[in-house]
């Protein structure tokens, strides 16, 4: 079973992520702040982060660059309200497997964690 965290300061949006992935079978694990997102990572070892750029504290383009510091092979999916193409591909550059703006599609999303998955057992 795949794990999958999901980091945003949103509790709402969190508990709804959290939600539609428990019922693919996904083991979730969620975090509030980006500095506690790179605690987990590092001693959880998710597969896959859904990454929202908006937060207090250390903003996701911060988190997305220590975590490629220091793992490359976990997925960054960000996750974000953020309609701006320039940033988009900025965060695609920093290392981000995919970039979803939000109102989130759940069907694409789904699509994006099986492809990168899918991705990982090839490597």
């Amino acid at each position: 079973m795949s794990k999958i965290l999901i980091v945003d300061d949103n509790e709402n949006a969190c508990f709804l992520l959290k939600s539609f992935l428990d019922e693919l079978g996904y083991d979730v694990i969620v975090s509030h702040c980006g500095m506690d997102a790179v605690e987990k990572v590092k001693q959880m070892k998710p597969d896959i982060m859904l990454l929202d750029l908006i937060m207090d504290g250390i903003n996701g383009m911060e988190v997305l660059r220590r975590i490629r510091q220091f793992n490359n092979s976990i997925g960054i999916i960000v996750v974000t309200a953020v309609m701006d193409e320039g940033i988009g591909k900025e965060a695609l550059e920093k290392g981000a497997d995919e970039y979803i703006t939000k109102p989130i599609d759940y069907e694409h999303l789904s699509e994006c964690i099986l492809v990168d998955i899918i991705m990982k057992k090839k490597d």
